[in-house]
């Protein structure tokens, strides 16, 4: 198959003029004629259609196809205007259910007066706001559709239906069509990266004729067979990538890791005072066979709150230990770290004594390792390390320092692996004399199709059921601002779980003593602008202890407090000494106090969906049921309050966790926040295109395993080179 011609690569400043090309470029990340032939219209329009105006979201920028209803010309006094006379130019558009208001001011009025007159179809485009609680898109640009002006925008949109593109403020829906109207015949040289006998097996349109169909469709069932077509490429060439990624770890040497049968991990389970659930027996089966092999283990861990991933690590961590090896977990925090230092030593008991006198046989050392620990502390745990003293090693981003050294690392366990960039995970993999096994956890659970292409180049192990004794927790929502009475009862619910010899704890957005506190960010939406701050740790912890929870031990912790404040802390509240820990998100992962029983969520509106489930996850630990209760005072039709509503509704976290993620959209499945790259799925939607990204997984699989290198498919190897650039390989590379 031939390379692709030229035509596709030519930049656009050669092709659309330099102005137009720039503000392509700088907006939209497009740069040549390929790229906008990959900008895909975001949905059509019908001619005799119109848009329905009142979904508009506030403060974006928008593209409508309505009607003028009514245009009135305003005239008014204003000292900056020539004569002290000032003109406003006030146009309403309709879609028959809703309306919108244009104004157009002074020597901008002039044009859209002899255009816009009632009765005239055209396209809007514009940043939606309100004024005198009416919806408006001031000083919008516009394109008539009639052709009553001077023809061109008959002409240019004779087709039956009208695309729409991602625009910006600077680049209308309108102008993005001519340019890809001007480059469209480009069309016929896209390379096809699907194999043949794939697209005709599976009945797909040829690439050009998706392109051709998907830009200047006649009719709705042209869009969707283009659709189909686009995001098989999508899926596929992006599944390929980590079919070879896969691939590639096979050939990769591992020293294989055998536990022995009379062990250390033999000694640790039969101290273990409960019976690890079927699940953990499972999973941990799955991961000692991938360790006993001579390739790197490449596994994601993941599963529902307290589901006793933390338990199944460890033993894989022991496992290694007793091979001769040693095993490192990496956690994004300093809280994180020691909790799972202190929870480790304590399950492990004498076992976690190695080195020390009278230590008990198979016994291994524990160490932590953060960036706070005094000098002293710090040559004590290195010096551990690089002598194979400790042979389980716990830290957080100090772990990955270049004076860090091992005497045989063998595992690595990353923990709430999102919180990592590449570069991280890949400084602490490269710390072993051969490539160290690795273990990904994830607290947060991930819909099938997500762990497909999020972690496609991980084999999975799903933990699905908790361990005994953990309790039901209620969830429920408290409307504050409706129902003020709802949120005094919430404090006496606190205090009765504190008369009953339990603990609670209260999460606040922020801390309170930042300089500017604008707080998280609420999920877009009208009744969620203009608010009150977020309420804050410091300002609620005083509050609570001179008023509803007088009387109660309230302690406060905080990302910002110095680490052996934040460890005391949670020491205190784990030995019972603290009643209430009004708290930040810093205890969401890996906090395990079995006798916290209550939590309050404040402006429970301002967390996401999982955050809100790893929170809850915090109390219900012990045998005594827990209680969580959701704070907000976002109105009853709000879709805050909808989200709450899920959340309360269910304790199923991979149920919500799709429901996040169609309301947070898929971001860059190569991973966007590490590498800064232009999100890579344009049609393809992971929780839609389950049946096509699993099928794309299999196809993709046989090509790899039938030709590695692709040789026999230059058309998919140039794919992959145009998807796979230089900061995206080396994210697949580091994995």
């Amino acid at each position: 198959m031939s390379e692709p011609r030229d035509s596709l690569r030519q930049p656009l400043t050669s092709v659309l003029g330099p102005a137009t090309a720039k503000v392509m470029a700088e907006h939209l990340g497009l740069h040549t004629v390929g790229d906008l032939l990959h900008h895909y219209p975001r949905r059509y329009e019908e001619r005799g259609q119109l848009t329905h105006l009142a979904d508009l979201p506030m403060d974006e920028h928008v593209t409508v196809v309505a009607q003028v209803a009514d245009a009135r010309l305003h005239t008014f006094a204003s000292p900056r205007a020539p004569r002290g006379k000032g003109q406003r130019l006030e146009v309403t558009i309709t879609d028959g259910s809703g309306r919108v208001q244009l104004v157009f001011f002074g020597n901008g009025v002039h044009k859209p007066h002899k255009d816009l007159l009632p009765g005239t179809r055209a396209m809007f485009a514009g940043k939606v706001s309100v004024f005198n609680r009416r919806l408006q898109l001031a000083h919008p640009a516009y394109e008539p559709l009639s052709g009553e002006g001077d023809g061109e925008a008959a002409e240019s949109w004779a087709g039956t239906l009208i695309p729409l593109y991602p625009a910006t403020a600077k680049l209308e829906s309108w102008k993005l069509a001519k340019a890809v109207q001007t480059v469209l015949p480009s069309a016929e040289e896209a390379v096809d990266p699907l194999p043949g006998s794939l697209r005709e097996g599976r009945g797909l349109l040829p690439l050009p004729e998706a392109l051709r169909r998907i830009h200047r469709p006649r009719t709705r069932a042209d869009v969707e067979d283009a659709r189909a077509r686009l995001k098989w490429d999508e899926a596929f060439v992006l599944q390929v990538a980590l079919a070879r990624r896969r691939h590639a770890e096979t050939q990769l040497p591992a020293v294989p890791r055998r536990p022995g049968p009379d062990g250390l991990l033999a000694a640790f389970d039969e101290r273990l005072p409960f019976t690890l659930t079927d699940g953990q027996t499972r999973v941990s089966r799955e991961i000692f066979d991938d360790l006993a092999t001579d390739h790197p283990m490449h596994r994601l861990l993941q599963g529902e709150v307290g589901s006793g991933k933390t338990m199944v690590a460890l033993r894989a961590m022991l496992a290694v230990v007793d091979a001769g090896g040693q095993a490192a977990m990496l956690a994004p925090t300093e809280v994180l770290a020691q909790q799972h230092h202190r929870s480790i030593v304590e399950m492990m008991g004498a076992l976690a004594e190695g080195g020390t006198l009278g230590a008990a046989e198979h016994a291994t050392g524990v160490t932590l390792l953060t960036g706070s620990m005094g000098a002293a502390a710090r040559r004590a745990a290195l010096l551990d390390l690089v002598t194979g003293e400790a042979g389980i090693v716990i830290g957080t981003h100090a772990l990955i320092e270049d004076k860090v050294r091992f005497h045989d690392l063998g595992l690595v366990v990353v923990d709430e692996q999102h919180r990592f960039g590449v570069e991280q995970r890949d400084a602490l993999r490269g710390k072993g004399a051969q490539p160290p096994h690795l273990l990904v956890m994830t607290a947060t659970p991930i819909p099938r199709t997500v762990a497909m292409t999020v972690f496609g180049d991980l084999e999975t192990s799903v933990l699905d059921q908790l361990p005994a004794g953990r309790s039901p927790i209620a969830s429920h929502v408290v409307p504050a601002a409706d129902k003020p009475h709802f949120l005094t009862r919430a404090w006496e619910r606190v205090r009765e779980e504190v008369s009953g010899g339990h603990q609670a704890y209260v999460v606040c957005p922020r801390i309170g003593d930042e300089e500017e506190t604008p707080g998280p960010k609420a999920p877009a939406g009208g009744a969620e602008a203009d608010r009150r701050p977020p309420l804050a740790v410091l300002d609620v912890a005083e509050q609570l202890a001179g008023g509803p929870l007088l009387g109660l031990r309230v302690e406060v912790l905080h990302g910002r407090m110095p680490p052996d404040d934040k460890d005391a802390v949670m020491r205190r509240f784990a030995a019972g000494e603290t009643d209430v820990l009004v708290a930040t998100t810093v205890i969401e992962v890996g906090v395990n106090v079995p006798n916290a029983t209550a939590m309050v969520i404040l402006d429970a509106d301002r967390f996401g969906v999982s955050q809100l489930h790893q929170l809850r996850g915090r109390v219900g630990r012990g045998s005594a049921p827990g209680l969580c209760l959701l704070v907000t005072e976002m109105p009853a039709a709000s879709a805050a309050r909808t989200r709450l509503d899920a959340v309360a509704g269910t304790l199923d976290g991979f149920e919500l966790s799709r429901l996040d993620l169609e309301q947070r959209r898929e971001g860059d499945v190569l991973g966007q926040a590490q590498s800064g790259v232009r999100t890579s799925l344009r049609v393809l939607t992971v929780i839609e295109d389950e049946e096509i990204i699993a099928q794309a997984r299999e196809e993709a699989a046989a090509t790899v395993a039938a030709d590695p290198e692709l040789a026999g498919l230059p058309a998919l190897r140039t794919a992959l080179d145009a998807l796979l650039d230089e900061e995206r390989e080396q994210y697949l590379e580091k994995g």
